[in-house]
């Protein structure tokens, strides 16, 4: 569509306002919009991949423009990122700042400027990966990601699912790794799709589908997701049950597990029983060595998700991980006592920080005796999905195709 000085300016104004990262930048997105419904589809489909691509390179187009500007950082991100030439912005843009944008060259950066992070975020990754792995995994997190659906399996088959999507002229195809995923080309609008709407399919990523292969619940058992939120996991779960046993989803959040009834209803699940933390410890304490699998989803900083999310490095900082990674601590320690002897516990998170990741699980295994580590590779062998990152599972954009992702598992030890 044609670049226009108002154009423009909604873009300047959003990027403005999110810079301040004191909100996630999708709900201020979505503020402005609503504001604003005057802006037709094109144009908020304009503003809202300019502003996403300038929170993706924000760094490297601060360099390239000379300037953290909102409507400098905009006019970036269409020359550098989104493809538009100079040409399309003269007479809206200063002509100096479309030279510069020109000539600039990457190269000529610091690493951490062509990895777009903090500097912070970029040492730590270097340390953990060295500094060309490093950057390899902070390129993959700069593109968008696609589209992930798991198909209802309990309902109908991947490969029929793939079909009535091809005869709406939607193209997907099998993820390489989960047996229930479709990747999709494109954004269709998939929650109008009679597939979503039946309950058919839910947009969940690739590696968190794999989360509930990896805990593979049995049929009859019970089991809990302990940071359920809106439940995408606690569905996947129950799918694997065939409406069998029961699944706890527990969450601190009742706004975030009243959002799951409704999609526990779509899909046809009845086995799932939400329990509130905080109000509802009584019952949870009541539930102590008694499953048989817990998944702990942690609540995490989100860096493996920066393909959506990329707001988030700039909104998160050290001190954040270290509360983070306190709290994970505690859930894991308290998420643990619900097992009972030869029951399986899945720590995962969308983070691809050490602190976060390793560092809790290790902890967690010095700490608790009673708890032995077992191999994610082959637990996933077991579900005949051939994916082998070692004995934990470790998932990166460039390499997996999926959000980053990190999963330890662990066996309580049978007493005797």
């Amino acid at each position: 569509m044609r670049v226009t000085r108002g154009l423009l300016a909604h873009a300047g104004s959003v990027v403005s306002r999110i810079l301040r990262f004191d909100a996630p930048a999708d709900q201020l997105l979505s503020r402005y919009f609503r504001e604003h419904r005057a802006l037709g589809p094109s144009e908020r489909s304009f503003v809202a991949e300019a502003v996403f691509a300038v929170l993706r390179r924000k760094r490297s187009l601060e360099a390239a423009a000379g300037s953290a500007e909102a409507n400098a950082l905009v006019a970036a991100a269409l020359v550098r990122v989104l493809g538009l030439s100079a040409r399309a912005l003269q007479g809206l843009v200063d002509e100096d700042l479309l030279r510069r944008l020109r000539e600039a060259r990457n190269t000529e950066l610091p690493p951490a400027v062509r990895a777009d992070l903090p500097d912070w975020l970029w040492q730590r990754l270097a340390e953990q990966h060295g500094e060309d792995e490093a950057l390899r995994i902070a390129q993959g997190l700069l593109n968008p990601a696609p589209l992930d659906l798991r198909v209802n399996l309990a309902r109908i088959e991947q490969s029929a699912a793939q079909t009535r999507l091809t005869e709406d002229g939607i193209e997907a195809t099998p993820t390489p790794y989960s047996a229930a995923g479709l990747r999709v080309t494109g954004r269709p609008a998939i929650n109008r799709h009679a597939l979503f709407t039946e309950g058919l399919v839910e947009v969940q990523d690739e590696g968190s589908q794999l989360l509930a292969w990896l805990l593979a619940p049995r049929r009859s058992e019970m089991i809990a997701d302990y940071c359920a939120g809106a439940g995408g996991k606690t569905l996947a779960l129950a799918m694997l049950m065939r409406g069998t046993g029961r699944v706890y989803a527990m969450d601190i959040s009742a706004k975030r597990l009243a959002a799951l009834a409704p999609r526990a209803a779509r899909a046809g699940i009845t086995n799932v029983h939400t329990l509130l933390l905080g109000e509802d410890d009584a019952r949870a304490k009541r539930l102590a060595g008694k499953l048989d699998r817990v998944l702990v989803d942690a609540p995490c900083s989100g860096f493996g998700t920066l393909r959506r999310n990329p707001d988030l490095k700039w909104r998160h900082g050290p001190e954040a991980i270290a509360e983070l990674s306190a709290k994970q601590r505690r859930i894991l320690k308290a998420a643990a006592r619900l097992l009972k002897p030869g029951g399986r516990l899945v720590y995962a998170t969308c983070s691809i920080l050490h602190a976060e990741n390793d560092a809790v699980a290790d902890e967690f295994l010095r700490e608790q005796p009673e708890f032995q580590a077992i191999s994610c590779a082959e637990l996933l062998s077991a579900q005949r999905i051939a994916l082998d990152t070692g004995p934990r599972l470790r998932l990166f954009p460039h390499l997996h195709g999926t959000d980053g992702f990190y999963a330890a598992a662990f066996v309580k030890i049978p007493s005797g």
